[in-house]
C-alpha cells in the first residue's frame, strides 16, 4: 500500500509544484484544465489551471490540483510529514520549503528526534520534517 497526500490549492497549484520539485527533487507531471479532454467545457480564463499535478518521488509521491472557483479551504488538521534518515537532509528540506513561510516550530532537536520542526509554506501547506534518533520509533 502507498499513500500519498492530495493537496489542493487555490489557483497557485502550478507554481507551488515547482517549488516542490525544486526542493524535493522527483519527476513532476502536471496537466492544465486546458490541456485536458474537458478543456472545450472550461472557461478560457480558467486553463492554466492545474487538473491535476503528481510529483513522483524515491518512496511516494505528492499530488495536488487547484480548486474549483470558490470551493478552496485552508488545510486544516494535517500536515505533510517527511521522514529522513540525516540530520543534513532535515536541515536542508527545513530551510528550503520554509522559505517565505510560517513558521510554527523551530528545526531542533526533540526527545523523540534529532531534528523535528513544523511550518505552513508559502502555498499555506502545513508541514513537518523529522529525523528520528535511531533508538526511538
Amino acid at each position: 500500500m502507498r499513500i500519498s497526500p492530495y493537496l489542493v490549492f487555490d489557483a497557485d497549484c502550478g507554481d507551488a509544484f515547482k517549488f516542490y520539485q525544486a526542493c524535493l527533487g522527483g519527476k513532476l507531471y502536471v496537466m492544465t484544465f486546458g490541456e485536458s479532454p474537458m478543456a472545450s467545457e472550461t472557461p478560457a480564463d480558467k486553463h492554466g489551471l492545474v487538473m491535476h499535478a503528481n510529483l513522483e518521488l524515491d518512496d511516494g509521491a505528492l499530488m495536488g490540483s487547484d480548486a474549483p472557483d470558490g470551493r478552496y479551504e485552508q488545510p486544516v488538521g494535517t500536515c505533510v510529514s517527511i521522514h529522513v534518515d540525516s540530520v543534513d537532509e532535515a536541515e536542508r528540506l527545513y530551510k528550503s520549503l520554509s522559505v517565505g513561510g510560517t513558521v510554527q516550530m523551530e528545526l531542533q532537536e526533540t526527545f523523540w528526534a534529532d531534528r523535528f520542526g513544523m511550518f505552513i509554506d508559502r502555498f499555506g501547506t502545513p508541514w513537518m520534517i523529522n529525523c528520528g534518533k535511531p533508538d526511538v520509533t
